[in-house]
């Protein structure tokens, strides 16, 4: 039984539970982002600068890898140079900054509801770059799956949340979506399909890395991360005026760049344990919990469209990881 095909270990159930503990965290983290962003908002803004949080969100990602190898949790690499094995991390690290930039850049040309539905498309460029990449097949049924997954994303990114009309200080993209007419120029939808290809890309990317090399998680984020601090410090540098590093930050962004820290760590994980398409169940079950969490601490109310994104994700588990 592989990672991938199944979406767990088949080595036990203790390792299954580990497994499927850090699955849950993972969807938990990713799905708390939107509503804990939201909670951030004064006067409807974000009151700091968006990339004074990518930048911490790296800081502490690479801190943690670091602690977890001065510790002795995992070891330092052996045999090849070390800039050998760190060089290829910088290509995901480009990829990963690039992304991040090309989500604010998308503002200007794409309303957030356009950009939430549509930006699901990233699901099928993971597929194919899976399946060029990795050398994969995927079956008629798991096609059919993320067919659906990507179906269940829109749907609950189109209209999954409402405001039963509360002041609301920020809500996130999603609960907008009911709210805000569509819109998209030609600019702005050749930076969705760029923005999809190299999401896409990415995932892919990194996890071929993280399976062709022979070296324990810890090492490689640190690579990973060590690469995106420096990216993500020039870009902040060079990003004009505006708030400094930790001015405007609150408890609640505190937490969102905690959040988003473990997040990255746990993804990690799963692409070198699981897989890019792992990932992206884990991506679409986070909207489920996004949806819940904004309802309950942002007083948005449920709509039909999520019930129906709920049942179509459950439905696309099932096609592709129950029995054949």
């Amino acid at each position: 039984m592989s990672v991938e095909d199944r979406g767990m270990p088949g080595l036990g159930r203790p390792r299954q539970a580990r497994w499927t503990l850090m699955l849950l965290l993972s969807t938990a983290t990713y799905g708390a982002h939107a509503p804990l962003l939201a909670l951030c908002h004064v006067d409807g803004r974000v009151p700091f600068q968006p990339s004074s949080a990518v930048l911490l969100t790296e800081l502490t990602k690479l801190l943690l890898c670091a602690f977890s190898l001065l510790a002795g949790w995992q070891a330092w690499p052996q045999g090849a140079p070390l800039w050998r094995q760190a060089a290829p991390f910088a290509l995901s690290a480009l990829l990963y900054g690039a992304n991040n930039n090309l989500v604010i850049y998308l503002q200007r040309y794409t309303d957030p509801s356009t950009y939430q539905v549509l930006s699901h498309l990233k699901i099928g460029s993971t597929a194919l770059f899976y399946c060029l990449c990795l050398q994969h097949r995927l079956s008629a049924r798991q096609g059919l799956a993320l067919m659906l997954l990507t179906a269940a994303g829109a749907c609950c990114a189109a209209g999954g949340l409402q405001d039963p009309g509360h002041t609301l200080s920020g809500p996130p993209p999603a609960a907008a979506a009911g709210r805000t007419s569509l819109r998209v120029t030609r600019r702005g939808l050749l930076l969705l399909i760029l923005y999809c290809l190299i999401s896409g890309l990415s995932s892919v990317h990194t996890e071929l890395l993280m399976k062709r090399q022979r070296l324990p998680l810890a090492p490689q984020n640190l690579f990973l991360y060590t690469f995106g601090v420096l990216l993500n410090l020039g870009l902040h540098a060079g990003g004009g005026p505006g708030p400094g590093l930790p001015e405007g930050f609150s408890g609640w962004a505190a937490l969102v760049v905690l959040s988003q820290a473990l997040n990255g760590l746990l993804v990690a994980a799963v692409l070198k344990h699981g897989g890019s398409i792992t990932r992206l169940f884990v991506v679409s079950c986070s909207l489920v919990v996004s949806a819940a969490l904004s309802a309950a601490l942002l007083q948005l109310q449920l709509t039909a469209t999520f019930f129906l994104a709920a049942l179509l994700i459950g439905l696309a588990v099932r096609l592709y990881y129950g029995s054949r």
